[in-house]
């Protein structure tokens, strides 16, 4: 039996990041590696209760993002699925998935069969096509945003409408940025 150096330095390498998860509650996951032996530690992230620095231990979150997917919890959006998150960073679900095995959802069907618009480019008419958005609502979005400026993201949208976090959860599957 010939003994394998590198198996052996791989697994003193996982040993001691096991033990470095373990010990830092808010020890910043670098790579698909460090999601997996966290994975196996049973390390989950509440999207639903996470703050910043939850959000921050992963790869790829930006603190812009963090405040953003905190902002929206706040306000009452629930996420549901890594679909909810990409809709709400406008990013491709793609680009999240391999974060799944560390998140924490509560997970349920949605009829997603509308394509997405751009809420900066659409128009009345566009916008009354999106369930859950009336002629009036449709107006208020085209008038605040030929007024106002551009909407910059699903945290400015729901501010300069006023809207609740629970209306915000049903549109944001429809909206791009």
């Amino acid at each position: 039996m010939t003994h394998d150096p590198s198996q052996t330095v791989r697994l003193l390498f996982k040993m001691s990041l096991r033990s470095r998860i373990q010990e830092d509650p808010y020890y910043r996951f670098k790579s698909a590696f460090d999601i997996a032996v966290a994975a196996d530690l049973g390390v989950q992230i509440d999207v639903n209760q996470a703050n910043v620095d939850d959000w921050l231990r992963l790869p790829g979150i930006s603190i812009h993002q963090a405040r953003q997917l905190v902002t929206l919890s706040q306000a009452g959006v629930a996420f549901y699925s890594i679909s909810d998150l990409a809709a709400a960073l406008n990013l491709p679900i793609s680009k999240l998935q391999w974060l799944a095995p560390v998140l924490s959802f509560q997970y349920y069907d949605r009829d997603t069969a509308l394509p997405s618009i751009n809420i900066n480019q659409a128009t009345v008419a566009q916008l009354v096509k999106i369930p859950k958005i009336s002629p009036v609502l449709a107006t208020q979005i085209v008038t605040y945003r030929d007024r106002d400026g551009k909407f910059t993201d699903l945290v400015d949208f729901q501010q300069r409408l006023g809207l609740s976090g629970e209306a915000i959860g049903e549109l944001m599957h429809y909206l791009q940025f």
